[in-house]
């Protein structure tokens, strides 16, 4: 080997583990406790699709540190705890339209349009901040739509206080997933075409 060829592969070898040394890896976790709020009397289907249930955020801006977050099973974790709070009775659906005769009321499909973060170095304050914009789209019993809003969601944490960049992170998703579920649960009775449909029953 060229003495140029073995120092262009020392070159390659440094800059991969420069590299892998500034991505961030998260599995998101956390706790989410049950609203208080009134109860509907609807049964509500659920139906999460692949994209959410294994939602995976990766930062592929040049110039800014490498993110990798799951968030999907998080997610879930969020909905589970706060939707039979606000619903008589959950249950699965496992596809859209549903395939058999479901006694669901309303069917619930979310989805996840944007990502977005924040971290100290950028913005010069401890503070990591994560703003997530959720698709919630609602489905009568036959599948046909009902509603289709844009629910946004806001965390934000202080790093001070934590061991580690990956623990202020996972702590901002948490924030943000619970501020959703507080805006889920105090407002889905009044988006206009759901109160629309309850009112029609």
């Amino acid at each position: 080997m060229k003495l140029t060829d073995y120092a262009t592969l020392l070159r390659l070898a440094a800059i991969t583990i420069l590299l892998n040394a500034c991505t961030n890896s998260l599995v998101v976790e956390g706790k989410f406790p049950s609203p208080l709020t009134d109860t509907l009397p609807l049964t509500l289907g659920i139906y999460y699709d692949d994209d959410f249930r294994d939602y995976v955020y990766e930062e592929k801006s040049k110039g800014r540190s490498k993110w990798i977050i799951e968030s999907g099973q998080a997610q879930i974790d969020l909905f589970t705890a706060v939707l039979p709070r606000i619903f008589n009775q959950v249950i699965p659906i496992d596809a859209l339209p549903p395939q058999n005769p479901t006694t669901a009321d309303l069917i619930l499909s979310p989805a996840i349009d944007e990502f977005q973060y924040a971290i100290p170095s950028e913005t010069k304050v401890k503070v990591f901040e994560v703003w997530i914009k959720f698709n919630l789209r609602v489905y009568d019993k036959s599948g046909q739509l009902v509603a289709d809003w844009i629910l946004p969601a806001y965390g934000k944490t202080p790093s001070a206080f934590l061991k580690s960049k990956e623990e202020a992170m996972n702590e901002a998703v948490v924030v943000a997933l619970r501020d959703l579920g507080a805006s889920l649960s105090l407002g889905f009775a009044d988006v206009p075409e759901i109160k629309a449909w309850l009112e029609q029953q």
